[in-house]
C-alpha cells in the first residue's frame, strides 16, 4: 500500500522494491549479475545488436512511426554542411559538417520504458478503474500528456517511469539467446508455454533471475532483405512470436525473475493478440503484464541474426549484453545500439 494505490494486480511487483520504484525488474541488474555476464565472455568477440536505425523504412508497419529524418543545422541561414571555416578567417583549414535528426523513438531497434503501457486498473480500491502505469504512478501527474503550446503534439512527458531511469542503470548483465528460428522456421507461430519449454530443453537453455532473455525469430531478416521497402502484409504473417493470451507462459515470466524480454520482431509478443478470450483484456496483453504488472523492459526489433548463429555453432546460448537506451528525461521509448559479447 502506497499514496498512490490500496491494491495492485494480482502477480505483479508493485512495491516490491518500495512505494517510489520506477526501475521494476531492472533492480535485479547489479553488480552480481553484471559479473554473471562478464563470466559468459569467452573469444572477447562483440556482436552489434542493431537494425541501421532508418529500418524498416516507410511507415506501413506502424503509421504513426516514421523513418529518421537527418539535416544540416542551421549557421546564419546556411546549412552548416562542408563549410569552410575559412570563410570566417582565411588562416583556418577546417571544413565542417552538422547535423541533426528528426527520430521517432520507436521506429526501429527499440527498448520500451515503464511509462510506455499502463492499464485502467481500481488501484485505489473504490470500484472505479483509472488509467495507472506501473507502481501505481498516475497518467495525467506523472506521465503527463501534451500541454497545447504551440501544437497539439507538444509537451507529453513521463515525469516518472520515463527512459532516462533504465539508462541511469547502464543496462549491463547476462543475457539468454532462445533460438525460436531454428526450431521453427519462418512460419508465422504463436509460441506458448508449451512450445518454449521444448525449445529451452532441447537446446540446454536455462534461464535464471536477473537474465535478460533474447527471442530470435527471423523477422529482423526479412525486414533486411525488403530493404527498406517493407510488404506489411507479409511482416505481420511472418515468423514466430510469443503468445500473450497464453496464461502458462505468462506465469513464466512472472515466476521466473527475468529482467527483459527482447526480440528481434515488431512487439514481442503475436501483434494483433490471439481472439476469442472475453470482451474484457488487454489489446497487447504481454506488454501489460511486463511493463504495467512486473516492471519487465521490453526490446523489439534487434537484429540477433548474426550472433543467435554464432552461439549455436559453438553450443552456447549465453552472453553479455550491454544495453543502455539514450539517457532522455522524460521519454516512454528509446533507440538502442545493443552490444552482445562471447
Amino acid at each position: 500500500m502506497t499514496k498512490r494505490w490500496t491494491r495492485r494486480p494480482e502477480g505483479s511487483t508493485w512495491g516490491d522494491w518500495g512505494p517510489d520504484d520506477e526501475l521494476g525488474r531492472m533492480n535485479l541488474l547489479g553488480p552480481d549479475q553484471v559479473l554473471k555476464g562478464v563470466a559468459e565472455v569467452k573469444e572477447g568477440r562483440a556482436f552489434l545488436l542493431s537494425l541501421p536505425l532508418d529500418l524498416p523504412g516507410g511507415n506501413l508497419l506502424n503509421p504513426r512511426r516514421h523513418p529518421p529524418r537527418l539535416f544540416a543545422t542551421d549557421r546564419d541561414g546556411e546549412p552548416s554542411y562542408n563549410f569552410d571555416v575559412s570563410r570566417l578567417d582565411p588562416k583556418f583549414t577546417d571544413v565542417i559538417s552538422d547535423d541533426a535528426a528528426l527520430i521517432h523513438l520507436q521506429y526501429s531497434t527499440q527498448w520500451d520504458a515503464l511509462g510506455h503501457v499502463g492499464g485502467r486498473f481500481d488501484a485505489d480500491g473504490d470500484g472505479v478503474a483509472e488509467a495507472v502505469y506501473y507502481n501505481g504512478w498516475r497518467a495525467g501527474e506523472d506521465v503527463v500528456g501534451p500541454s497545447g503550446g504551440s501544437s497539439p503534439f507538444e509537451g507529453p512527458q513521463a515525469r516518472r517511469l520515463g527512459i532516462e531511469k533504465m539508462a541511469q542503470t547502464a543496462v549491463q548483465g547476462r543475457a539468454v539467446m532462445i533460438d525460436l528460428r531454428a526450431h521453427l522456421g519462418d512460419d508465422r507461430t504463436l509460441v506458448d508455454m508449451a512450445m518454449l519449454d521444448r525449445i529451452m530443453k532441447e537446446d540446454g537453455v536455462r534461464v535464471e533471475a536477473g537474465d535478460m532473455v533474447c527471442l530470435h525469430t527471423g523477422f529482423a531478416d526479412r525486414i533486411r532483405d525488403m530493404a527498406g521497402n517493407p510488404d506489411a502484409e507479409v511482416l505481420h504473417g511472418a515468423c514466430s512470436a510469443l503468445n500473450g493470451r497464453d496464461e502458462a507462459l505468462k506465469t513464466w515470466v512472472r515466476d521466473s525473475g527475468v529482467v527483459a524480454l527482447i526480440a528481434d520482431n515488431y512487439a514481442v509478443e503475436a501483434h494483433p493478440a490471439e481472439e476469442g478470450h472475453g470482451d474484457c483484456c488487454a489489446f497487447l496483453p504481454l506488454h501489460e503484464l511486463c511493463l504495467f504488472q512486473l516492471g519487465v523492459h521490453l526490446g523489439e526489433l534487434w537484429w540477433l541474426t548474426d550472433l543467435a548463429a554464432h552461439l549455436r555453432a559453438a553450443g552456447r546460448s549465453r552472453f553479455l549484453l550491454t544495453a543502455p537506451p539514450l539517457n532522455l528525461p522524460g521519454a516512454v521509448g528509446s533507440p538502442a545500439s545493443p552490444v552482445g559479447t562471447v
